[in-house]
């Protein structure tokens, strides 16, 4: 997309622009008429379009085609031409988005250094979608827990329709990352992908940020809806919607079409909706603080994204990941994992899930020393469990029980700890205890620990002990 399209019913003007742009290294399109014109931009977006304002026989005239490429092609750069130039025009240009507007006779060397410009502009804009592609590519899906397993063939189900999504999941579980893993591997994946942070916009401005603005003194300022046009709008933490807004957001999802804050005309867009939401809807609902239609309209495929602790399998995968990660954005020695530093890992709570590992594993790099494996010494925990001489330090529940209960709480809890790190799999938990398999069996019995599935994954639960004999 690195071509002008010259648009001007005068055939003598358009071969010359062309002439001249050639002989400069541009390659050029020529169209006559706004039915060619159109029928050119469809046929392959242009890197520049230099449009005549008043075209003879033609359907549309200059500041139609204007809405329109803006409409569908927001990036594409458009120089305004006229012999029959006045400011009125040239306003009325700029304010539906022209890049520059020059008069009828043109000075050559003029026209050359508006073109120069909008070409670098058309360059930076095609080179910073380039960049928004490539993020949402390399934003992989990481994991091989039954748990992840299971969420990710949901994914791969929708990522080829246009069905609205609803991911829901606690706070840091990675439900922007399923939205741009569906995003990637659509037909929509060299289309825009476009956050929408529900919480993060001051409810006063919110429409202006969705729908865009049209003032007097700035003209035409696109909204985040638009900028999405042709691909997706991901709807983060949607419960945060202002109740207000929320109607008028179902009535986009009904018309596929708005009108910005200040303006008149009716934007059309094509967009596929993903949404999330670490909270209950249905409750919200009931609240009276969400509307019911439209969960509906969002929640046409439900996905659940597990959280960090149904999936302690993926700890020591993700945490190699983002060592990875840490080296490429910002130089940090690629470490390894000890052992020991994986079974703490794993074994440690996550309030804050996947988010919550990257950063913890970002501040040891940062902080840590050398390039040998990082160690369990490194990595802050909750609560220390040693003191300086490496005593093991009892809370102050379980100092106050007699030795049988208290060896039999840290047993269980020891017990119901390594179940779910090795994701329910007696057998790796027996290996890695140093028990048979039955004696771990009758262990776990005689604590009154039980196991069930869970999402694809077998968990740990407490269960009433057998009396002691």
């Amino acid at each position: 997309m690195s071509d002008i399209l010259i648009v001007d019913d005068e055939r003598d003007i358009r071969e010359l622009v062309s002439d001249i742009l050639e002989d400069e290294g541009y390659s050029t399109r020529l169209a006559g008429n706004s039915d060619e014109c159109m029928a050119e931009i469809n046929s392959e977006p242009p890197g520049l379009l230099i449009l005549d304002i008043w075209l003879k026989d033609s359907r549309m005239d200059g500041i139609d085609i204007l809405k329109a490429v803006k409409r569908d092609n927001p990036d594409v750069p458009v120089v305004i031409i006229s012999g029959h130039g006045n400011i009125e025009i040239a306003v009325a240009a700029i304010k539906q988005g022209a890049y520059d507007f020059i008069e009828k006779p043109f000075n050559i060397d003029q026209l050359m250094v508006v073109i120069r410009r909008a070409m670098e502009t058309s360059r930076l804009r095609r080179e910073n979608a380039s960049l928004k592609r490539k993020e949402v590519t390399n934003s992989d899906m990481i994991g091989k827990s039954a748990a992840f397993r299971a969420m990710q063939s949901q994914l791969d189900k929708v990522t080829k329709s246009n069905g609205r999504v609803m991911l829901s999941g606690p706070a840091g579980s990675g439900k922007e990352i399923a939205a741009r893993y569906i995003h990637a591997h659509s037909n929509r994946a060299n289309a825009p992908f476009v956050t929408v942070n529900c919480a993060g916009i001051e409810p006063e401005r919110v429409e202006e940020v969705l729908f865009g603005r049209e003032t007097p003194e700035r003209g035409i300022e696109s909204g985040l809806l638009e900028e999405a046009h042709g691909g997706v709008v991901y709807f983060d933490e949607v419960a945060d919607m202002p109740k207000g807004t929320q109607s008028k957001i179902l009535r986009v999802l009904v018309d596929q079409q708005f009108q910005r804050v200040g303006g008149s005309d009716k934007v059309r867009v094509d967009l596929r909706v993903i949404s999330s939401t670490n909270r209950d809807l249905e409750a919200e609902i009931a609240a009276d603080r969400f509307r019911e239609e439209l969960y509906h309209r969002l929640n046409v495929v439900p996905i659940a994204v597990p959280s960090l602790e149904e999936r302690r399998e993926d700890i020591p995968v993700l945490a190699q990941h983002f060592i990875e990660m840490c080296n490429e954005s910002q130089g940090l020695t690629i470490r390894e994992i000890s052992e020991e530093a994986v079974a703490l890992l794993q074994t440690m709570t996550w309030p804050g899930n996947v988010r919550q590992l990257k950063n913890l594993i970002e501040r040891v790099l940062i902080l840590g020393e050398g390039s040998g494996p990082i160690e369990a010494k490194e990595l802050p925990t909750e609560e220390e469990k040693t003191d300086d001489s490496g005593r093991v330090v009892l809370s102050g529940a379980l100092a106050t029980l007699p030795l049988r209960e208290a060896r039999e709480a840290f047993e269980r809890e020891y017990l119901l700890t390594q179940i779910n790190r090795f994701g329910g799999n007696i057998s790796r938990t027996a290996s890695f205890v140093g028990m048979e398999r039955s004696a771990l069996h009758r262990k776990l019995k005689s604590l009154g620990v039980v196991t069930s599935n869970k999402s694809g994954a077998r968990v740990a639960q407490l269960d009433e002990p057998e009396p002691a004999e």
